[in-house]
């Protein structure tokens, strides 16, 4: 069975190279930034438009696809921003309500920061689920938002099931509880047409911090597996203590740590000639720690990765060392940390590859959630 998708502001691919392997055929994927465009050349074969979504003619591509993804810029909505949200020129969210009122997919899932559920911009996040739920209901030269709103909400309070609509849920998760080496939180807006009448909820975590702690405090088996004597296990107190509350071992997989995650990489800093076998993993010098930003410990899931928008990325960017000091991860450590393969490339400054990187979702995440769409999908469509 072959299932469509269109991908909107790809950027390095994190979230289509999910849900590529999920067995969605690319048909369309848009990107406008020029250095991302390269990195996707270089990596995939798909049909890529380096071009503005606004500018886009979704006439053509083929109708009626069966899934469209993509990540808005997170400016608008980011925590270290304005949160301006509408009144943010970047803000592509009435981007991605024109392409699901233009190809009508099955389905939809859109990704975003954290930032999208706060208080200050939970309201506008209402409005975009409104336009979503109702795509064909699309704002006029002489509405206001305000007014447009309000036109929505009766709408949706009337009952009327004519046009075009669509059942949405929305959820933040965190990569890290889905086998993901770091502590990532993302709000997920999946959305499935109701005419198909279908029945699907996010996935469940699989991975979870008390499992872990078990691994290194209980059971030892994490020490065992990275081949650690007691004298060079790191003493992480209040880790210990939680895991002494534990009274039977959990049933999740332990959360995956930095450690895991390098486990096979040479110390760019430390192995330089090894670490040259593998493609822009060398060492970064002038990292260093300040308030709020002081590195990721080895022996948990990384910080969320960042992309540096308000500069040079800082501690989210760094590993602490077994001896305290710190160092940037590489680009390839980075790569890892978001579950790219090892064999995807980057052809650009260290700081613009990890600006794409701290910008994409986890392959591995992105893979979960478009596997269980694509599930329920073929559920339907059998023979499609």
């Amino acid at each position: 069975m072959s299932l469509s998708s269109i991908e909107l502001f790809a950027g390095a691919g994190g979230l289509a190279l999910g849900v590529e392997r999920a067995g969605f055929n690319h048909i369309a994927v848009l990107e406008r930034d020029p250095l991302a465009c390269e990195t996707l050349r270089a990596n995939t074969c798909w049909p890529l438009f380096e071009s503005d979504v606004r500018e886009f003619d979704y006439g053509s591509v083929q109708p009626s696809i069966d899934i469209l993804c993509g990540g808005p810029p997170c400016q608008p909505f980011s925590l270290g921003g304005k949160g301006r949200a509408s009144l943010d020129l970047r803000d592509m969210f009435p981007e991605s309500i024109r392409a699901v009122r233009a190809l009508q997919p099955k389905a939809f899932l859109f990704e975003n920061v954290k930032g999208l559920m706060r208080e200050k911009t939970g309201p506008y996040l209402e409005y975009v689920r409104l336009q979503l739920r109702h795509p064909e209901i699309s704002i006029l030269s002489s509405e206001s938002l305000h007014d447009h709103l309000a036109r929505l909400e009766k709408h949706e309070t009337s009952g009327s099931r004519s046009g075009l609509n669509y059942n949405i849920v929305i959820q933040c998760l965190d990569a890290a509880d889905y086998g993901v080496p770091q502590r990532r939180e993302r709000v997920f807006i999946a959305g499935f047409r109701d005419d198909i009448e279908a029945e699907w909820s996010f996935p469940l975590p699989t991975h979870s911090l008390d499992a872990l702690l078990w691994s290194q405090w209980n059971s030892g088996s994490y020490w065992e597996r990275h081949q650690l004597s007691k004298k060079f296990v790191p003493h992480h107190s209040r880790g210990q203590v939680r895991a002494n509350s534990l009274r039977s071992a959990p049933n999740a997989l332990p959360w995956l740590t930095v450690r895991d995650a390098l486990i096979d990489l040479p110390d760019p800093q430390k192995n330089p000639r090894l670490a040259r076998e593998y493609h822009q993993h060398q060492f970064i010098p002038g990292a260093r720690t300040y308030v709020g930003h002081t590195g990721s410990l080895l022996d948990l899931p990384a910080k969320t990765l960042k992309a540096g928008v308000h500069g040079v990325p800082g501690g989210e960017n760094m590993q602490v060392q077994p001896d305290g000091t710190v160092r940037y991860f590489s680009v390839r450590e980075c790569a890892r940390l978001q579950t790219f393969p090892d064999n995807y490339i980057f052809n650009c400054s260290w700081g613009q590859a990890v600006k794409q990187l701290g910008n994409a979702v986890p392959t591995t995440l992105a893979h979960i959630l478009a596997d269980s769409i694509a599930k329920i999908l073929k559920s339907i469509y059998p023979k499609k």
